[in-house]
């Protein structure tokens, strides 16, 4: 019996130092926290805003351009319908290739932010010395979570990397 007992134990120690604990932190949130008061990331939302205050006044005149093709269209004046049709499209197509423009380069501003080396340094050291006073085995990203199909909220360490980021 007590030969039994002590199988058991051994087993039990066994399994319990085969358990993996592991944690998933929210990069992108990370990230946000730590840059969002740097000069870069202030020029980012800068161009962002005024980007963005471009695209909004030039879909507002597209917005007069197809009132004032309909107000011709009922007053039956065919020729100037026709031509502010053209207008419309014309200006569509540069609404659509500033935009898709401009999108790109706020992604190769963002990823250049988000390339930072001091950045990935602290953040590494900080999920390093997480990870070891929380006896994780694994870190996982939220970001990159092709092969994440569930996790606890409670493995998610993303407030503690903040706050010991200092942020």
């Amino acid at each position: 019996m007590i030969a039994f007992v002590l199988t058991a134990i051994a087993v039990s120690e066994g399994f319990s130092q085969q358990i993996t604990k592991f944690a998933v932190v929210d990069t992108s949130r990370v990230y946000q926290a730590y840059f969002r008061n740097s000069a870069p990331m202030r020029s980012y939302e800068s161009k962002k805003n005024e980007f963005q205050s471009e695209i909004n006044k030039k879909t507002e005149a597209l917005r007069s351009l197809q009132a004032k093709k309909r107000e011709y269209e009922q007053a039956g004046d065919t020729a100037n319908a026709e031509k502010t049709e053209a207008k419309i499209k014309k200006d569509t197509q540069f609404l659509q290739e500033y935009t898709t423009a401009k999108n790109m380069e706020l992604d190769s501003l963002k990823k250049s932010l988000q390339n930072s080396d001091d950045f990935y340094q602290k953040l590494y050291a900080t999920l390093e010395k997480i990870a070891e006073a929380g006896g994780y085995s694994m870190i996982l990203s939220l970001q990159q979570s092709n092969s994440i199909l569930w996790y606890s909220p409670s493995v998610d360490i993303t407030d503690d990397v903040i706050k010991s980021l200092g942020l």
